[in-house]
C-alpha cells in the first residue's frame, strides 16, 4: 500500500503539479520591465518560486559601461586570480565515469584576459568562476561598479548575500546540470548567457548517480590527467546532458519539462533555489550572481520529499 501510494503520489504531481509549490503553469520565462517591491518580489516570486527575467534593475551600474577588456586591465590587471582551467569546457562535470573539477590555475589576469581575446591560443578552456564570493574576495577593486547586495532582494529576505561571485570565460565553458541551496540573482554585465531550467518538481525524471571525486592536473607535456581524490566521498551528480540527452540511457528524462532562456547584458535572471540549470555563454560574457542562503521551509521540506520519493521508486 506505502509503494502505490507513493507511485500514485508522483503521478499526480507529474501530471498535474497540484500538489506542487514548485511548479510553473506557463512554458516560459516572464519578464519584468522593473525591479519588484521587496514584498512584491517575495509574494509573486520567492514564496512561490518562480524564476523571472528584470529589467531595468542594473542599468544605473557603471560595470555596464566600463567594464571594458582595457578597463578591467588597467584596474585588475597583473593581480593573480584564480582560474578555471579543462581540456573540454566542463568545469565540475561528469566525464569517464568520475566527477570531475577543474584544474585551479593562478595566473595574473591580464594573461587570462589575453586567451579570451585569442591573443594567445591555448587548446584548453578558461573561465573565471570560483564560487567563494570571487567578486569581493579576489576583484575587490570591481565592487564599486556594481553594488554589494540588491537592497530590494536583501529586504525581501531580511538578510544579506552568502556570496557575490564575477563570470567570465570563453564560449567553450559549459556549466553542468546542477541545483543550488540559494536564491540567485544573476545579472549579465556584457554579452549573453543561456539558460536551460527545470523545475524542482522534474526531479523523478532527472538522473542522479554517485562518482569518484577527480580533479584534472596538467602533464609536463602540457596534457591533462585525471587524477582521483581518493580520500573524498562520492559525490552525486547528474550524468545526463541536457542539450542532448541520452533518452535510451535515461528514459525518463522525456517526460521533463526544461525550459530555455537567454539573459542578455542588463538584464537579471530570478533563479530560484532548487531550479535545475545548465548554462552557456557568448564568448568573454561577464556576469555578477548574487548568492542568498535559502529558507529551509516547506518548499524543502517538499523537495526532500520528492527526492526520496524518487529514490524509493528506483528500488522497487
Amino acid at each position: 500500500p506505502g509503494e502505490a501510494a507513493a507511485e500514485r503520489l508522483l503521478r499526480k504531481e507529474n501530471e498535474t503539479g497540484v500538489n506542487s509549490p514548485f511548479r510553473l503553469f506557463s512554458l516560459s520565462v516572464p519578464y519584468l520591465d522593473r525591479p519588484p517591491s521587496p514584498l512584491e518580489f517575495y509574494r509573486e516570486w520567492v514564496s512561490p518560486n518562480k524564476p523571472c527575467i528584470i529589467q531595468n534593475a542594473i542599468t544605473h551600474w557603471p560595470a555596464l559601461k566600463k567594464w571594458t577588456s582595457a578597463y578591467l586591465r588597467e584596474v585588475v590587471g597583473p593581480k593573480v586570480v584564480s582560474v578555471a582551467v579543462t581540456p573540454n569546457g566542463y568545469a565540475d562535470a561528469v566525464f569517464q565515469d568520475r566527477f570531475v573539477m577543474p584544474e585551479e590555475r593562478q595566473m595574473a589576469f591580464m594573461d587570462f584576459l589575453d586567451i579570451v581575446e585569442k591573443k594567445v591560443t591555448s587548446p584548453n578552456v578558461f573561465y573565471v568562476q570560483k564560487q567563494c564570493s570571487n567578486l569581493t574576495e579576489e576583484f575587490p577593486e570591481l565592487v564599486c561598479d556594481v553594488q554589494p547586495d540588491i537592497p530590494w532582494m536583501s529586504e525581501a529576505l531580511g538578510k544579506k548575500p552568502d556570496a557575490v561571485n564575477f563570470w567570465l570565460g570563453e564560449a567553450a565553458a559549459v556549466t553542468s546540470l546542477h541545483k543550488d541551496h540559494y536564491e540567485n540573482l544573476y545579472c549579465v554585465i556584457s554579452g549573453e548567457k543561456h539558460f536551460l531550467l527545470h523545475p524542482p518538481s522534474d526531479r523523478p525524471f532527472i538522473p542522479y548517480e554517485l562518482y569518484q571525486p577527480a580533479t584534472y592536473q596538467v602533464s609536463e607535456d602540457g596534457s591533462f590527467k585525471i587524477v582521483d581524490e581518493k580520500s573524498a566521498d562520492k559525490v552525486p551528480w547528474i550524468p545526463l546532458d541536457p542539450l542532448n540527452p541520452d533518452l535510451e540511457q535515461y528514459p525518463e528524462y522525456a517526460q521533463a519539462k526544461p525550459l530555455q532562456c537567454t539573459v542578455r547584458a542588463g538584464e537579471m535572471l530570478y533563479l530560484p533555489s532548487l531550479w535545475f540549470h545548465h548554462v552557456q555563454q557568448s564568448h568573454g560574457c561577464i556576469a555578477v550572481n548574487y548568492w542568498y542562503d535559502m529558507e529551509y521551509d516547506l518548499k524543502y521540506s517538499y523537495y526532500q520529499l520528492l527526492d526520496c520519493l524518487t529514490k524509493a521508486m528506483k528500488v522497487l
